[in-house]
């Protein structure tokens, strides 16, 4: 994704809002997940680039517990979140419509969140200047991703929208990508406290993270 040219990068956003907008329009669909899986590392069988859509008939799992918080919250629950994380090490970038950061509670030896500074729910919602700033955040932070080591990083690239029904203000549109990736040589494995006990040991500090995926943006 990161390789392709301003206008097809372009396309494949719009690509992206209109099959949004025709899927939740869809009777009976709660959620619209666009994605990217990369690499052999986290387990794609089909080896040219590409993206997928699933629609679901349900709210999944980790979008249910995000809009619980912000229900539970009351207002302000993500814009809240972004100042926080805006404030601290751990800004990748920022612009004039979208910040990049390493969250807090980072679980990935890889990770960041690109969330917009308006309380937008999804594609469909975005402005041209929005959509302009993301065509060119997007292929910035991907790339960086790739310069951390010599070969190419596997990486799963997440698309959070709004569920149907919710708006913006109830859920944040926002993109996160994660890599197990944690050396040259080394991938980070789903152990016993993280697949016993669901609690996540990180090898690096969130801090430690931003500070190397910036020397590389």
């Amino acid at each position: 994704f990161s390789r392709l040219g301003d206008g097809r990068i372009d396309t494949v956003i719009a690509a992206w809002a209109q099959r949004t907008e025709e899927l939740k329009s869809l009777p009976g669909v709660k959620t619209v997940f666009p994605f990217e899986n990369r690499g052999e590392d986290i387990g794609v069988t089909l080896h040219h680039p590409h993206g997928q859509i699933y629609s679901y008939p349900f709210i999944p799992p980790r979008t249910s517990q995000l809009l619980a918080s912000s229900q539970q919250h009351g207002d302000g629950f993500f814009q809240e979140y972004l100042d926080f994380e805006a404030a601290s090490e751990r800004t990748l970038w920022r612009g004039n419509h979208f910040s990049a950061f390493v969250p807090f509670g980072a679980r990935w030896p890889i990770e960041f969140i690109l969330m917009p500074h308006r309380n937008v729910g999804d594609f469909t919602e975005l402005s041209d200047e929005e959509r302009a700033e993301l065509s060119e955040a997007l292929p910035q932070l991907i790339g960086a991703v790739d310069r951390l080591y010599e070969s190419e990083t596997g990486y799963i690239a997440a698309w959070y929208q709004a569920p149907t029904g919710f708006s913006g203000d109830e859920f944040r549109f926002h993109f996160r990508l994660t890599s197990p990736r944690r050396s040259e040589n080394k991938m980070k494995l789903l152990a016993g406290s993280e697949t016993a006990m669901g609690a996540f040991i990180l090898d690096v500090r969130p801090e430690e993270q931003a500070r190397r995926l910036r020397e590389v943006l």
